[in-house]
């Protein structure tokens, strides 16, 4: 019996799993997505390759987004937000991140448009991470620490945001887990708990200097008058110096050994040392839970990005309410078929690599073979040309 209402229970819990929203870029893409408004930006183009959609031209902006049917909101429930990134360039500076929208048009999407959350990978310079912006009360918090990244390379990597019911979150790239945790210790989101009492103030006689400088420990006299350096007492001005040649003789000097350097006065414990002082705290007043900080309600979904040089492809895009439709995505089959196809690149370019290593050693070797025969052919003329005269 009660095996049967488990079972019961997770035929439930599973029909109540949706996929929220998916795309994989058809050849009728261009139908549901729009580019947005371009500004004072110079926008660059999309283009649909092998399945995905590819920035395609370097030092450009790149607004380019899509509304839901309906708004999706993850209220009493997970949130997984997934897609894939392939480099088909090495890239350079620039983001490759997604968008969740608050509400909008598609003709009006830019680099100023509400969202609600941020995530996916963004490099400039010696910063390489993957984002994960949420937006709380109107204000984009980025994560505390940051998810770093090390995968630039040309091969396809899947990157998934589970942010849960429970304000909780785990962020996977390649289906590993990089990150995981609790939204208020991670992300700014709350005020903190406790603050320093405002009434209080450290007193002006606190000392906290645990040592102090031997009040018995005099600098000796005469101490400062010791130089450092002194005339060297076996110089002697030379014999062939001519004052008015050269100029007025001085005798070179050397390291004074008696020089002792700046007096440090011997240090001791210090009897007025009462530790380091700490700020007593109080509740802050303005702190308060918030069931509801993890939940958002999306209009859209969307690409701002700028890219130095372009080649970014983006596909799979997946928005679920259950972490479970995320993992169904076979990512595997995708890592062995590239790998597949590097190492017959490899391969082939190995066989062409070392045909024509063997082409350039065979016309070597012939040009070696041709110099005897034309020395010979030349020593055979000089020959002649010694009889004929």
């Amino acid at each position: 019996m009660f095996s049967k209402i488990v079972l019961a229970a997770a035929c439930v819990a599973t029909a109540t799993a949706e996929v929220l929203y998916s795309e994989d870029f058809d050849a009728k893409w261009e139908d549901r997505w729009a580019v947005g408004k371009s500004g004072d930006k110079t926008l660059g183009k999309f283009a649909l390759e092998n399945g995905g959609i590819k920035t395609s031209e370097d030092n450009r902006h790149y607004f380019l987004s899509t509304k839901f049917d309906k708004p999706i909101s993850n209220a009493g429930k997970d949130l997984v937000i997934q897609y894939t990134v392939k480099f088909t360039e090495t890239p350079d500076c620039g983001g490759s991140y997604i968008k969740l929208l608050k509400d909008f048009e598609t003709k009006d999407f830019d680099n100023e448009t509400p969202y609600n959350i941020m995530f996916g990978p963004d490099q400039c310079g010696g910063t390489k991470r993957v984002h994960a912006i949420i937006t709380y009360k109107d204000e984009n918090k980025l994560k505390t620490s940051d998810v770093s990244l090390s995968i630039y390379d040309t091969e396809t990597h899947l990157f998934t945001f589970h942010i849960k019911k429970d304000q909780t979150y785990e962020i996977f790239i390649d289906n590993e887990s990089k990150a995981a945790g609790s939204i208020t210790d991670d992300w700014d989101v709350l005020a903190a708990k406790k603050i320093n009492d405002p009434a209080l103030s450290k007193p002006a006689d606190w000392v906290e200097e645990a040592q102090m400088d031997d009040p018995e420990d005099k600098k000796p006299e005469g101490h400062d008058d010791i130089k450092e350096n002194v005339v060297d007492p076996e110089a002697s001005k030379p014999e062939d110096w001519d004052d008015e040649d050269d100029g007025e003789w001085e005798a070179p000097t050397i390291k004074n050994p008696e020089f002792k350097g700046a007096f440090t006065a011997k240090r001791i414990d210090n009897p007025e040392y009462k530790g380091e002082w700490v700020h007593a705290q109080i509740d802050n007043p303005e702190f308060a839970e918030d069931a509801t900080l993890h939940e958002s309600s999306s209009a859209g979904i969307g690409f701002e990005l700028w890219q130095v040089k372009a080649g970014a492809l983006f596909d799979n895009i997946l928005v679920a309410d259950d972490v479970a439709d995320a993992k169904k995505f076979d990512f595997a089959s995708i890592q062995a078929a590239e790998k597949k196809a590097k190492e017959e690149a490899d391969a082939a370019k190995k066989v062409e690599d070392d045909a024509a290593a063997a082409k350039a050693k065979a016309e070597e070797d012939a040009k070696k073979a041709e110099e005897p025969a034309a020395e010979e052919k030349t020593e055979e003329a000089a020959e002649e040309k010694k009889e004929e005269l």
